[in-house]
């Protein structure tokens, strides 16, 4: 293990969940609200954009169109997904701060909503003070996986294989600056081995991509573990600090060779500032009143309700910036 990391050999991206207490009071503050916009109206009135920096397919798009669908039908208007894979989600980023502040522009945010001003000298907006959050949705670890020809079954055997390995292994992400991203930056750092990153527009291509052979390894989300199972690839660890209930029998990276190791991301829901805060009220008390119904969808794509105030993921996407910013420096990691 390289010095100078020992301060982020536990990583958790955003990992609080809510209670049901907790998810119970804050479902009663917002309840029967009848949110309005600046000019009276009741909200929403029609039908509401949500952007997503992501390629259709992955997990964060996966995230947006169980939350977006149960929003429409609670609150009788469609919210439509705006797929925008560029930039890391950049993009999308931008299009949401520059939105009118109305509610009928929303954005899914990841880790890498916080991350992308330490990885990119251009983006054109303040991830916290140009943003409302409107909710944490869900959290989950991720799973690192191998293409089939790797011969490793193992995280000792698969650091071997890099260690050894002329040229590199490759390891594909869903974008520059995505948790799948910096769990590969921080796997290479912990493990001392080098690999070289592959970005690809979203989740789905880049889990192509390893299915396919094209690299060799990745962390990905759940939407792996039906692949695994089918024997389309080898899913090896799992990065958190517990093993997951969905697979029992696949260790953590931390127990299986890289002692301390643990990264968790999240998933939620963020509006442009200025957003009247009814609605924002309105959304959020949506939100956490429809998590439970969806706690099963959620569960298959190997992750956790989160819930919560508006208020409480504000305060995360605030740690997360400057938790992450240190971690960007240290691991050297940048546009390539």
């Amino acid at each position: 293990m390289k010095s100078g990391f020992s301060f982020a050999v536990a990583v958790v991206w955003g990992c609080t969940a809510i209670t049901s207490d907790a998810m119970a009071q804050t479902v009663a503050a917002g309840s029967g609200q009848a949110a309005s916009t600046s000019s009276g109206q009741a909200y929403p009135e029609r039908p509401v954009r949500v952007l997503v920096g992501l390629a259709p397919g992955g997990g964060t798009d996966s995230v947006a169109r169980l939350m977006t669908q149960k929003l429409a039908d609670t609150l009788g208007q469609s919210f439509v997904v705006d797929n925008r894979p560029s930039a890391g989600g950049s993009v999308a980023g931008e299009m949401t701060a520059r939105a009118a502040p109305d509610g009928y522009t929303l954005i899914t945010v990841t880790p890498t909503h916080v991350i992308n001003p330490s990885l990119y000298r251009n983006v054109l907006y303040d991830a916290i003070r140009d943003f409302a959050g409107v909710g944490q949705i869900v959290h989950a670890q991720y799973y690192l996986s191998v293409s089939n020809a790797v011969p490793a079954a193992s995280v000792k055997e698969l650091i071997a294989v890099a260690k050894a390995r002329n040229p590199r292994l490759s390891y594909a992400s869903s974008g520059i600056g995505s948790a799948n991203h910096l769990s590969g930056e921080l796997f290479k750092t912990m493990a001392g081995i080098e690999m070289t990153h592959i970005p690809y527009k979203g989740g789905a291509p880049s889990l192509s991509a390893l299915i396919a052979g094209e690299v060799q390894v990745s962390f990905t989300s759940g939407v792996i573990i039906p692949h695994a199972k089918a024997g389309r690839l080898k899913t090896i660890a799992v990065t958190g600090a517990k093993r997951t209930p969905l697979a029992p029998d696949i260790p953590t990276i931390g127990e299986a060779g890289v002692p301390g190791y643990e990264v968790v991301g999240w998933y939620g829901m963020a509006a442009p500032a200025k957003t009247p805060r009814a609605v924002i009220e309105r959304l959020n008390s949506t939100m956490n009143r429809v998590l439970p119904d969806l706690r099963e969808r959620y569960a298959a794509l190997g992750m956790d309700l989160a819930g919560g105030s508006a208020s409480d993921f504000d305060a995360l996407l605030r740690n997360e910036r400057d938790k992450w910013a240190k971690v960007v420096k240290i691991s050297g990691a940048k546009v390539e």
